[in-house]
Order: structure tokens, then C-alpha cells, then sequence
């Protein structure tokens, strides 16, 4: 792919974001890209159902948003044959390069938006050069269609590479960022024999130019959803007949964050959705919290989990409510192994347009690609995390997130060079 092809994929993606496990657009455009680019080359293209173990999604939305934004493709024109098998929310891709003797080794990259508005003020370029997302209130604010662009560039450059010898996977990952898509994608079978993989995300506060070879510090996180359940009564004639399950809610906002924190490390916990209540003299019956748990590691995550739990039922008996505590998507931790981020910072330094290289550097959040890295290390594989620097005006999951699109090549370049060096030293 040139410059400008790169360019032009990122942009038509970025102008047509979905949120997790509703990228039926954005697989049907990353289909159409592989086979038309790679053509025989492709050995095969695991779509949709093919792709994940069904079976371990976690986080799908409701129906109405799985139709409504299935409707919203088929509008756009996409090929209505792999629309149609995409239809449930079943999203995602592998794509399969086979070149004989030598390791198998994958390549993950997530492509789902989020939720959120992005700007339109006439300095922001994506507003300002007219690919602005043109579904209001949905936004690529965290570089998720760089990432699916690299993922392209990676096979095709592969495809046509007299460097590699093996195989080469190239996961299409639905639903990131609420944690529900990598274990998916872990369980499937298409894992289960990789020999090295390698995972990508650009940006983290790191400029253009610049290299991470190996990211740690993935913070294993789980989210909970728990409903309060009291009794109503009016709030100024009888309100002693009432139990209040947002009293029982605010007990339990407040209690959280008094959870002590861990000597082994890293712990956080956060309330992001707090609702309850109809009317300012009705004593409210129900009540409800979204929250998310995270630690330092997988043990640590256990640790805040529990105590959460303990602190949501203290308060629901404090105020004579019940409460119903569901455990949402979950992320395990993980590490980058050393034999693979010296393979990816040894290309990186010797690779045009990187200035700089660092070894390793901490994400200090969560991601699912954990998933995919653990399930590849416990089979006697290795697993790195690269991150690739690129110069973003507003930070992740803000409305002016953008990308410097020359770091698209630079992913690339690092990426198919790692995977061919992974190739020499493993045939």
C-alpha cells in the first residue's frame, strides 16, 4: 500500500466508527481490503463467527443497538454477503497467510470506536479536512483506525516479503474497549498454535518517531454492575415506610472508594455510573452502580473485586435494601517477553523515520489483548506489546484525539520487520 492508500483506509474508517461488537462496517471494509490487496496471497479469511469463540463474548449491547447499527451498514453499502454473516454482533476478522515451513505468528489489532461525540471546531483536522465521523456520537478517540490500517499494511507487505517463512496470523479484534473481545479471540482455535505474538496500540503519550519495543504494567481489571432494590414511599407524608435504595447506593459510592489499597501493588477501583430515583418526594426503590476494579496484577484485581463486593452488600443491609451484584468483562494482566521486545527495539533503531527507541514503558491501564498474550505464553509461546508513537493534539478518549498519519508507516515498518526477524531466528 502507498502513503496515500494508507491514508485514505484510515480516513474512511475513522469516518465510519462503530462502538464494540456493532463494527460490522468496519470488518466488511477490512474484508474488502485484504482481498482485493492480497488476493491469492490470502490463504484464508476467518470472518465473523469464524474468527471468535462465540461463546466468550463479553459486554454485546442489546439487540436494538446490534440492529440499529447492522441497518446503518447495509445502508453504507458494504457487501451484504459478509454483512450477513456478521449479523449478531459476531465482528471481527482473521486473516491467514501460510508460506511454508516455519513459526506461526500472529499480529492483534483491536477496531472498535467509542461512545463519545468528536469535535468539530475547524481545528481539529479530521473536522477541517472532512472526515469527521459522520456518526454523531460515536468516535475513533483512541487510534483504533490506525490500528486496523497497520494490520492491513502488516499482510500485505508479508504477502509479498521474500523475508518470511511460516505463517502469519492477523487478528481483527472486535471490542476493545469494554474489555470484551480478546477473550473471544483467545479461546478460538486460531490461537492455539501461534508461536510468537505480537500486539500494537499507537500513541500513549508517546510522540512520533518514537518506539516502545515492549509495553507492561497492564493493570487486570473486571467491571461490575450492581442494583439496588428497596421499597417506595412518599418522601414527606410517610417516608419511615420507604427503604432507599439510593441511600443504600450513595453507602456504597463512598465506602468504595475507602477501600485500602494493596502492599503487593497497584490497586483502583472507580464508580462511573451512579442512577436511581424518579421524583424529588418519592423515597426511590431502585438504585444502580457501574463499577470497575483493577490491579497491578490478576490477584490484585481479585483482591479490589472482593471487597467491592463486600462494601455493595454492606450497604444494600445498612439501609434494609437488597442488592444484585452481576460481574460484567474482565481483563487479566500480562507481561511482554524479553526474547521478543530485543527482536522489535533491534528493528525499531534500524528502521527509517524512528528517532527514538525505548525498551519498555508501563500502559498503567487495561486492555484486552492480555487474553490473547497469556493464552499464547501458557502454550509455550512468546507475546510483546508494541506501542508506536504518534503525535495526538488531544489525549485518548477525548473529543479532539487525532493521529499523525505518518506514524501508520512507521507501525508498519517495525511490525513486518519483527515478524520477518521472528521468521529467521525460529525456521
Amino acid at each position: 500500500m502507498t502513503a496515500d492508500d494508507l491514508v485514505s483506509l484510515r480516513r474512511d474508517l475513522h469516518r465510519k466508527p462503530e462502538p464494540a461488537w456493532r463494527e460490522f462496517y468496519t470488518t466488511a471494509r477490512i474484508v474488502d481490503e485484504l482481498e482485493s490487496r492480497l488476493g491469492d496471497n490470502l490463504d484464508a479469511l476467518h470472518v465473523g463467527p469464524e474468527a471468535i469463540a462465540g461463546d466468550h463474548r463479553m459486554a454485546v449491547p442489546e439487540d436494538a443497538q446490534l440492529t440499529h447499527w447492522y441497518e446503518r451498514a447495509r445502508d453504507a453499502g458494504v457487501d451484504p454477503d459478509v454483512l450477513e454473516r456478521l449479523e449478531g454482533g459476531y465482528t471481527g476478522a482473521v486473516a491467514v497467510l501460510e508460506r511454508g515451513e516455519g513459526p506461526t505468528v500472529g499480529l492483534r489489532v483491536d477496531i472498535d470506536a467509542l461512545p463519545r461525540r468528536e469535535s468539530d471546531d475547524p481545528t481539529h483536522t479530521p473536522a477541517a479536512a472532512g472526515f469527521r465521523s459522520d456518526h454523531e456520537g460515536a468516535m475513533h478517540a483512541c487510534g483504533h483506525d490506525a490500528h486496523a490500517t497497520i494490520g492491513v499494511g502488516v499482510a500485505e507487505r508479508i504477502a509479498a516479503s521474500d523475508d518470511f517463512s511460516g505463517t502469519l496470523k492477523v487478528f481483527f479484534q472486535p471490542a476493545e474497549e469494554v474489555v470484551g473481545g480478546g477473550k473471544s479471540m483467545a479461546e478460538s482455535e486460531h490461537v492455539r498454535d501461534l508461536d510468537a505474538l505480537l500486539a500494537v496500540h499507537i500513541g500513549l503519550d508517546h510522540p512520533t518517531g518514537e518506539i516502545v519495543a515492549g509495553i507492561d504494567g497492564f493493570l487486570a481489571v473486571s467491571h461490575l454492575e450492581a442494583e439496588f432494590t428497596g421499597e417506595s414511599a412518599h418522601a414527606g407524608g410517610h417516608p419511615e415506610q420507604g427503604r432507599n435504595a439510593v441511600q443504600a447506593m450513595a453507602t456504597a459510592v463512598q465506602n468504595l472508594y475507602g477501600i485500602p489499597r494493596h502492599n503487593d501493588g497497584k490497586t483502583r477501583v472507580n464508580a462511573g455510573v451512579v442512577e436511581g430515583g424518579s421524583a424529588a418526594n418519592v423515597i426511590p426503590d431502585e438504585a444502580r452502580i457501574v463499577a470497575e476494579v483493577r490491579g497491578e496484577t490478576t490477584d490484585l484485581m481479585e483482591y479490589m473485586k472482593g471487597r467491592t463486593r463486600q462494601v455493595l452488600r454492606s450497604a444494600a443491609r445498612m439501609h434494609d435494601c437488597e442488592v444484585d451484584i452481576e460481574t460484567g468483562a474482565e481483563a487479566p494482566s500480562a507481561t511482554s517477553d524479553e526474547a521478543l521486545v530485543s527482536i522489535v527495539a533491534d528493528i525499531a533503531s534500524n528502521t527509517g523515520g524512528v528517532e527514538r527507541v525505548l525498551e519498555r514503558d508501563e500502559l498503567g491501564g487495561s486492555e484486552d489483548a492480555t487474553f490473547l498474550m497469556r493464552a499464547v505464553q501458557e502454550n509455550g509461546g512468546h507475546a510483546c506489546y508494541v506501542g508506536v508513537g504518534t503525535d495526538h493534539p488531544g489525549g485518548h478518549h477525548t473529543a479532539t484525539f487525532d493521529v499523525d498519519e505518518d506514524s501508520i508507516g512507521h507501525g508498519i515498518d517495525v511490525l513486518a520487520g519483527s515478524i520477518e526477524e521472528i521468521s529467521r531466528q525460529r525456521s
